[in-house]
């Protein structure tokens, strides 16, 4: 349960990357909410790397914050197993 919310997270912080780089329409609602989801669950990634070119930032901060999910959450559930 513990990695099925990371990998959610994780899937969110991904179809943001995905909408940015493809060049979603950012005044679609289904963007502004998938928006909504990636910016609290990106914490303190955002602005992290500033490359001078948008997308390859908004790549980089946000894939680093989907990995963080993935491995925060998969050291919780292994360390949950254990108990």
């Amino acid at each position: 349960m513990i990695s099925g919310i990371g990998a959610l997270f994780a899937l969110i912080e991904i179809i943001y990357i995905l909408m940015i780089v493809l060049g979603a329409n950012q005044d679609n609602g289904f963007f502004r909410f998938i928006r909504s989801l990636a910016e609290p669950l990106a914490l303190f990634f955002p602005g992290l790397f500033d490359t001078g070119n948008y997308n390859v930032s908004v790549f980089l901060n946000y894939g680093l914050a989907a990995v963080f999910w993935l491995v925060v959450t998969g050291i919780l559930a292994r360390a949950v197993a254990r108990y």
